[in-house]
């Protein structure tokens, strides 16, 4: 009778579960499981750092829509991919991690990199759990998928010991079982729908913030829909940007102040009243603004600001029942209030505001006289990443989304370090599409071996990489003594353009903005992995922000 090792099982478990990419770095006791996913189909990508392997697989559950795998070894490659958990936690990504272990039979006796896996997992995860014998792994392993997909999507663990990835169990004793069903698509009792309308129709300056919760639903058509049967001003967060077109008439993500101070009811589709939208408070909101939340949790209903109608469950088809009742509804928001044009007048000053750094031509240049070539030069097709403070904020503004799901950053956690992550998971989805990354040099300086990745994996990733010499900004030049630099100073004029050479990739550096239209022409043109390092004044940054990206 044939016998089936922990390692296969694993693989095939994870297969027969729609598990179709897995990131990591192999060795004890893990091996095995990477080697039985390449026999069963599953696409195994190695990664230089346990950090990037796990921040793809949390990328690939959201763009997917089925959680991506990352297996690292025990004890302190857990410990780096509880990085990839975490961020997988706070952007509600679907992801499992697989935690390589110390034999069962040598627990508690001081075992090599023997640590308490499950335990230190346990907080950034939805499920977390051991495996005993190699026959239970299909059981664990639809349990990891179908918590990390179920109600709000998020990160999963199992922890693989030695003994359990090499021992072995009959097969007609392994029961694997039914791939788990897509989530169900929960919809909102139908008074809540007319009591949520009514309350939009009593609004002077209704607007909608698009989250990512719309983006993981698939709700693009029914948000437009909604959107457009309304007539309702928009407001995308980061990750939601491209549900609706960025370019769309009734975006006003370049007047974003006015419109979230100035709202008397929100309609909160899928975006949480977090950092992010500075927790729905004064001064950057309404004092009195009424909300109309819809949210796949129930728990997240009235988090920081009083909600009044609170439409619980799937985006998609919480947005399908608003659509169903306008049709017998009789109100739309005209498009040529006073609310919309105080909006357009105010995304017009901020528009000549920043003109001055877009006509710039000093050299070394700034962030708008940088966008200015870079945003053209991205295909509309493109899968955007952006990382670093300065180059992904600036960048949300001038680098527009047409479709859903094409925008990946440090999102819902602020993690720094994930781009080259994000790239790997991009490409490994989409080799089809281009993938354009837009990095700041010190965050590509957290995870920039992974260039050496996409070389070998042959994909044809495009990165730009906004180089001031430092975190926030650096200096025109670093002191004689390094330890008298300020702790943010990084090396002037890095080379990260020779790093991608290194590796067998095209590099380019552009020290005058005149001559970067040519670079990116270059790199778009080459056929591999390309990267384009261009030099920043020191002290560029953005336009004068009225308050802090922190205020309450």
């Amino acid at each position: 009778m044939a016998k089936l090792t922990g390692g296969a099982i694993m693989a095939r478990a994870l297969k027969d579960q729609g598990v179709e990419y897995m990131f990591g770095i192999v060795g004890f006791p893990v091996q095995p499981i990477a080697r039985e996913a390449q026999k069963v189909g599953i696409k195994y990508y190695g990664c230089r750092n346990e950090q990037s392997a796990s921040y793809a697989a949390g990328a690939v559950g959201y763009l997917t829509g089925r959680p991506g795998a990352c297996v690292v070894v025990s004890g302190p490659g857990v410990v780096h991919g509880l990085s990839g958990l975490a961020n997988a936690k706070e952007n509600c990504w679907p992801m499992i991690l697989i935690g390589g272990a110390s034999p069962v039979r040598q627990n508690g006796m001081g075992a090599f990199q023997e640590e308490r896996q499950v335990l230190i997992a346990t907080p950034f995860c939805k499920f977390a759990h051991d495996v005993e014998h190699p026959h239970r792994i299909p059981f664990y392993v639809e349990m990891a998928v179908r918590n990390s997909i179920y109600g709000r999507p998020g990160a999963t663990y199992l922890d693989m010991p030695d003994d359990i990835i090499l021992g072995e169990a009959e097969e007609d004793a392994v029961h694997f079982p039914a791939r788990c069903a897509d989530p169900p698509r929960s919809t909102a009792p139908q008074e809540n729908i007319a009591q949520a309308l009514d309350v939009l129709k009593t609004a002077q300056r209704p607007l909608a913030i698009v989250g990512k919760g719309m983006a993981w639903s698939r709700a693009e058509d029914e948000v437009r829909a909604f959107i457009e049967r309304t007539g309702v001003p928009f407001l995308a967060s980061p990750m939601g940007k491209g549900v609706m077109d960025d370019s769309h008439p009734l975006s006003v993500g370049a007047a974003r102040s006015h419109a979230l101070q100035e709202a008397d009811v929100i309609v909160l589709m899928g975006a949480r009243l977090n950092w992010i939208m500075h927790f729905g408070r004064p001064p950057r909101f309404n004092r009195n603004v009424r909300i109309v939340q819809i949210d796949i949790a129930p728990e997240a209903i009235s988090q920081n600001v009083p909600t009044e109608v609170a439409l619980v469950g799937d985006g998609k088809a919480i947005v399908g029942q608003l659509n169903r009742a306008l049709e017998s509804f009789e109100w739309f928001y005209p498009g040529d209030t006073d609310w919309h044009k105080a909006l357009a007048e105010k995304a017009a000053a901020n528009a000549k505001q920043i003109q001055p750094m877009i006509d710039d031509e000093s050299a070394p240049t700034n962030y708008y006289r940088a966008f200015r070539d870079i945003s053209p030069w991205i295909p509309d097709n493109a899968i955007i990443i952006g990382e670093g403070a300065n180059t992904m904020d600036i960048g949300r503004t001038q680098m527009p989304n047409r479709s859903p799901r094409t925008r990946l950053d440090a999102g819902s956690y602020g993690t720094m370090g994930v781009g080259m992550g994000f790239v790997l998971a991009a490409a490994a989805v989409h080799p089809d599409r281009p993938i354009i990354s837009v990095s700041g040099d010190s965050a590509i300086g957290f995870s920039g071996m992974e260039m050496e990745t996409v070389c070998r994996h042959k994909m044809p990733v495009k990165i730009v990489v906004l180089n001031n010499g430092g975190i926030g900004g650096g200096a025109a030049a670093l002191p004689d003594d390094p330890l008298k630099a300020a702790p943010g100073h990084l090396t002037v004029g890095a080379r990260y353009d020779r790093m991608m050479e290194a590796f067998g990739g095209k590099g380019y550096f552009v020290t005058d903005p005149k001559d970067l239209k040519a670079a990116l022409d270059g790199a778009m043109k080459f056929k591999g992995p390309a990267l384009v390092n261009v030099q920043l004044h020191h002290a560029a940054g953005r336009k004068p922000q009225q308050f802090g990206w922190h205020t309450a």
